[in-house]
């Protein structure tokens, strides 16, 4: 294969290499005709958004006998993701997930579906909607017949949450969730937090004590009941539960004859940068077809 012909058609529809190759050996490396393969595969099309800002999209969870998957596939505008093509598609990819054994994106985006791989859906559903979609992350997880899941979705898929427990119901698995979903912990569990992450907090701690003008072994107090502040903050099981809050999580878990396997909870577009558009701009550059 000519590299030369490659780097042409690349810097022609902005599509990735391994695309360029395909096209040009469909093509009998006929640089026009493999432009035109590109473009009706949508492939340029969507290769020109892949460095725009996908931050909306949805969330969900999907479950199945003893599995469940939860994941977040990701669109540029709260418009689309309210679109009920996006909200099917966003469904057969965890359909998809769920009977199968992936470990990894590019594991599931190798997956087959109807359109060829779950990657082809993705390239393919950019071209159709004229926005970037991307597949951001995913959970697959499966029980044992003395463990339940228990899931949350909030506000239509822009939080999701699943649970995995223990001896207990599924009940008690979705009210974790539903608390999760309100409450942000950082971590199921103290054990979970980083040993560097709770020395930090408490040399932060032991200056702000000794700011304060307390003596070394009374700071010293001071700052293991911050640090069990801290873990109130940051650990699901130290949270006072948002349904009763004369008891933890963990303690309503235990009460209830059970224990948290895990939690995974997923906020569209968390740690990722929005961009802030100038909305004249926007509508410009989509009337002038970019």
């Amino acid at each position: 294969m000519n590299a030369s012909l490659i780097k042409e058609l690349r810097d022609i529809s902005g599509a990735g290499m391994m695309d360029c190759k395909k096209a040009l050996e469909e093509n009998d490396n006929d640089i026009k005709k493999a432009t035109e393969w590109l473009r009706e595969k949508g492939i340029a099309k969507a290769a020109k958004k892949a460095g725009r800002i996908a931050a909306e999209g949805l969330s969900t969870v999907v479950q199945n006998g003893n599995k469940a998957v939860i994941l977040e596939i990701n669109c540029e505008t709260d418009f689309v993701s309210k679109n009920e093509k996006f909200q099917n598609f966003v469904n057969e990819v965890a359909t998809t997930i769920l009977n199968s054994n992936a470990k990894t994106n590019e594991e599931a985006l190798a997956l087959p579906c109807s359109l060829g791989t779950l990657n082809d859906y993705v390239t393919s559903m950019t071209a159709t909607i004229g926005e970037k979609i991307s597949f951001r992350r995913f959970t697959l997880l499966e029980k044992q017949d003395n463990q339940n899941f228990g899931a949350y979705i909030h506000m239509g898929g822009k939080i999701s949450v699943l649970t995995l427990v223990e001896g207990a119901s599924s009940d008690v698995a979705k009210d974790v969730s539903m608390h999760a979903a309100a409450m942000r912990p950082e971590y199921v569990t103290k054990e979970d937090v980083p040993e560097e992450q709770v020395e930090k907090e408490k040399k932060i701690l032991t200056e702000q004590a000794i700011s304060e003008g307390k003596p070394a072994n009374i700071a010293e107090k001071m700052v293991m009941g911050r640090i069990n502040k801290y873990y109130k903050e940051i650990c699901l099981e130290e949270q006072d539960f948002v349904k009763d809050n004369s008891v933890t999580v963990g303690k309503y878990v235990s009460n209830n004859g059970g224990k948290i396997i895990d939690v995974i909870r997923y906020e569209v577009g968390e740690g990722i940068e929005k961009r802030q558009d100038n909305f004249a701009e926007e509508v410009a550059a989509q009337i002038n077809g970019e």
